[in-house]
């Protein structure tokens, strides 16, 4: 079975890939999602606010005449906490040894402050740059198309800096996604990723406090995604990734058939911990051969919309059939 796949114009040996998490967070980890045959992996994100909070550090060494680095780390960097940019540089460097790509990834909310660390991430061996853009717009009176082309500049930014693939992790919350998505392949995007996920805030009616967290994904969250992914198959030249609500190898083939390129997994492996790549993997395989498919590139898009029509499954009239359907399923008795 042959379960080669193209992502980002990098050959991977399967669509499997381990997004950005804890599994993602040491070497160690990386080499047992490796030697259970994932095809690529996405580190954790190196933040914005981490790359400024070293500049800031830098000069208050500089003014106090500290020039080692060796020196300012035993006293300026805790080591429980989370990476730091010259660590991150580090992890790729050991990640790249395990002989799948390693895509380095950036999260951030404006264009300045990344180009210096894209470069050295490419230098430290990284396959491919994702940029996960975490912005909320919360100010009502700043134009949607503004808030859009933030996108765009440090899309733009990055691409201008670096020579290795760049992919943007998208929201489904603009107000056309579709015309966001090709405005982004239009201006250098080698992927796209579908969907980042969001803090999960909530109100606590009891203590009377916002709490903040993040839950781990479930398969219905991952309809939206699928959907949006059949629609822009062959709309765009860019790669596709699908990430969320992965679980079963049934989750990973529902993605192939819907156009993914590749399929990005945290949360099944953070349940059910490295191995479960075999599992996916071994299903996945066990569902081609019953289908009587020989390669992914068999099964990659057969369900996605058509370019000149939106199909049964993703237009008007099929949400009518739902609805219909679910009126005689759930009406009065």
């Amino acid at each position: 079975m042959n379960l080669d796949t193209s992502y980002l114009g990098l050959k991977l040996r399967n669509p499997l890939v381990a997004s950005a998490g804890p599994m993602t967070q040491t070497a160690e980890r990386v080499g047992r999602l490796a030697e259970a045959g994932v095809g690529a992996v996405v580190l954790p994100s190196l933040f914005e606010e981490q790359i400024r909070a070293e500049a800031d550090r830098d000069e208050r060494l500089a003014e106090v005449g500290i020039d080692s680095f060796g020196e300012a780390m035993t006293y300026l960097i805790d080591p429980d906490a989370s990476v730091w940019p010259r660590q991150y540089l580090d992890l790729i460097e050991r990640a790249a040894g395990y002989g799948v790509p390693v895509i380095a990834s950036l999260n951030g909310s404006t264009a300045g402050g990344w180009t210096d660390y894209a470069r050295a991430m490419q230098g430290a061996g990284a396959s491919a740059l994702e940029l996960n853009i975490y912005y909320l717009p919360g100010d009502p009176a700043i134009p949607a198309h503004d808030n859009e082309q933030r996108y765009i500049d440090i899309l733009t930014t990055v691409k201008a800096a670096v020579s290795i693939p760049v992919a943007v992790k998208l929201t489904p919350y603009f107000s056309s996604l579709g015309e966001m998505a090709v405005r982004l392949d239009r201006a250098g995007a080698d992927g796209l990723v579908l969907f980042n996920r969001f803090m999960q805030s909530d109100i606590n009616p009891d203590t009377l406090t916002i709490s903040t967290g993040f839950q781990l994904s479930s398969p219905g969250e991952a309809t939206v995604a699928r959907s949006w992914i059949a629609r822009l198959r062959g709309q765009v030249r860019a790669s596709l990734a699908a990430s969320t609500g992965v679980e079963t190898a049934d989750d990973v083939a529902a993605y192939l058939l819907a156009g993914a390129d590749v399929v990005m997994t945290t949360s099944s492996l953070l349940r059910h911990g490295p191995g479960h790549v075999t599992v996916l993997l071994d299903g996945l395989t066990a569902w081609m051969e019953r289908k009587g498919f020989s390669g992914t590139g068999e099964v990659r898009g057969l369900l996605a919309a058509k370019a000149d029509a939106a199909g049964p499954g993703y237009g008007r009239s099929g949400y009518l059939s739902a609805v219909q359907t679910g009126t005689r399923a759930y009406g009065p008795r």
